[in-house]
């Protein structure tokens, strides 16, 4: 798929098929959130891939809105330092923001749904990643094929009107 038809394909998808995703797939995913830039080149990240069902239900459990992490082929967990210093803490988001839209397009390119869900309950996580004291999962990327209909370019999006949004040189 070429890039602009990713970014029109990809959407939300919490619904997945049993199919299983293809190694090479799932590693170019992850490849693309590994090249994302980032702040300073710092690279704060580490991604934990979980493919095991078990893993993947307990993984759920950690929001009370990623009951479809439990379905997926595959979710990414992305894992940051643990800091409590306001300006670390949001660069961290923001590289992170970059990684998730980077896992998601290459995700598209290859026909593979994805939804992401925050992560409320650290210790769950903790548990079920064998994550170190001194980090933290910051996000979860649940991906497998759609359940419904496969991605391909939404003609009209439900998105506010392009003029609405888009303002030259002042508001």
């Amino acid at each position: 798929m070429e890039t602009w038809d990713a970014i029109r394909s990809r959407r939300n998808v919490r619904a997945f098929t049993d199919e299983a995703l293809e190694p090479g797939d799932l590693d170019r995913i992850l490849d693309a959130a590994r090249r994302t830039p980032s702040s300073m080149n710092q690279q704060p990240w580490d991604f934990v891939v979980v493919t095991g069902r078990d893993d993947l239900v307990r993984l759920s459990r950690v929001w009370r809105y990623a009951g479809h992490v439990a379905s997926s082929a595959a979710t990414i967990a992305l894992i940051a330092p643990a800091t409590t210093d306001p300006e670390s803490r949001e660069t961290i988001q923001f590289d992170l923001g970059q990684a998730s839209m980077s896992i998601m397009l290459a995700a598209a390119d290859v026909g593979i749904g994805s939804c992401h869900a925050a992560v409320e309950d650290q210790s769950l996580a903790r548990e079920v990643l064998g994550l170190p004291d001194d980090r933290e999962c910051m996000w979860l990327i649940a991906l497998g094929r759609p359940a419904d209909r496969p991605l391909s370019p939404i003609a009209a999006p439900d998105r506010r009107a392009f003029d609405d949004v888009v303002h030259r040189e002042r508001w």
